[in-house]
């Protein structure tokens, strides 16, 4: 029932840091503000993809994913209900505020807050990348792909799998590293999920993907001129093939930025297990910097 990841909500004290870093760093345009004034940005036709909302503390707000329409919500939802997990519904102002027609929303098992959206606006206007960029890869696989460390990797396999119908592609396991992989469209992964040695929530990363090679190799270059922290070096991941780097945002949340992910076609698509995260490159760096441990609401 889930079509792709829709959008992303952020809190964050550096929320007007975003005003450079989205269109500088990332090329990403942005797209005004939110009621509470949070900075919006595009990477397609959608009204806005990403939000940075003004908050006391860095947090992960909200994972907005799209559906067919209010029916193919419901659906979703009376299964999370099921499962003995409280759902909401969004009134007319937080509608408008994430710009869809409406919205059922719930916390999973470790707490993460979830949007099952209907209609997003979408526009007209051509995308005004803020430098140059050859486009972004969203449309029908829609903004990226999300990777939550969450309590207990069992029931969060149960939950994703069983409750909200997404569809493993693949399982890594290197170490102490094992980590399941979901597939919602062609992107060959929408959701991961692993476990941090302590047991505790986090939001490891969000990706998004540029439609060509020198995109990458171009906003590594503005990183390291501007000091920024790449997290994780050049390389190529072994099970979606996506030749990537991460960063740390202003917002203290790494962001992967990256071109060549693999498709998957659902109907021939088989899980794979893999041994390896990565085939090449990839080495942590900065490991003082911690994930996205915190968890807000909104003001809106």
């Amino acid at each position: 029932m889930i079509k792709s990841l829709a959008y992303l909500g952020v809190q964050s004290p550096a929320h007007e840091e975003w005003e450079r870093f989205g269109p500088e760093v990332l090329g990403l345009q942005q797209a005004g503000y939110g009621p509470d004034g949070a900075v919006r940005f595009r990477l397609d036709e959608a009204a806005h993809r990403l939000a940075i909302h003004p908050g006391e503390r860095n947090a992960i707000a909200y994972i907005g994913w799209s559906v067919q329409d209010e029916a193919a919500a419901m659906q979703v939802a009376e299964r999370v209900r099921a499962a003995g997990v409280e759902v909401g519904r969004s009134d007319r102002d937080s509608a408008a505020e994430r710009q869809v027609e409406g919205f059922y929303w719930f916390r999973d098992p470790s707490g993460f807050r979830h949007e099952l959206s209907w209609g997003q606006v979408h526009t007209a206007a051509p995308l005004r990348p803020g430098r140059a960029v050859s486009g972004f890869r969203t449309g029908e696989q829609g903004l990226g792909h999300v990777v939550l460390a969450v309590r207990d990797l069992e029931q969060g396999d149960r939950f994703y799998r069983e409750v909200m119908g997404f569809h493993p592609s693949d399982t890594v396991k290197d170490g102490e590293l094992h980590a399941h992989f979901y597939h919602v469209n062609g992107r060959h992964h929408s959701l991961a999920i692993a476990r941090l040695p302590t047991g505790q929530p986090a939001f490891l990363h969000l990706m998004i993907e540029v439609n060509a090679l020198d995109d990458v190799g171009i906003a590594l270059d503005i990183c390291e001129q501007r000091g920024i922290p790449i997290t994780t070096t050049l390389g190529r991941h072994s099970n979606d093939r996506m030749t990537s780097f991460y960063m740390y945002t202003p917002s203290c949340f790494r962001l992967e930025y990256g071109w060549g992910g693999l498709d998957v076609e659902h109907d021939l698509w088989v899980p794979r297990t893999y041994d390896k995260p990565s085939t090449w490159g990839h080495r942590r760096q900065h490991k003082e910097l911690t994930a996205l441990m915190s968890f807000d609401d909104p003001a809106a």
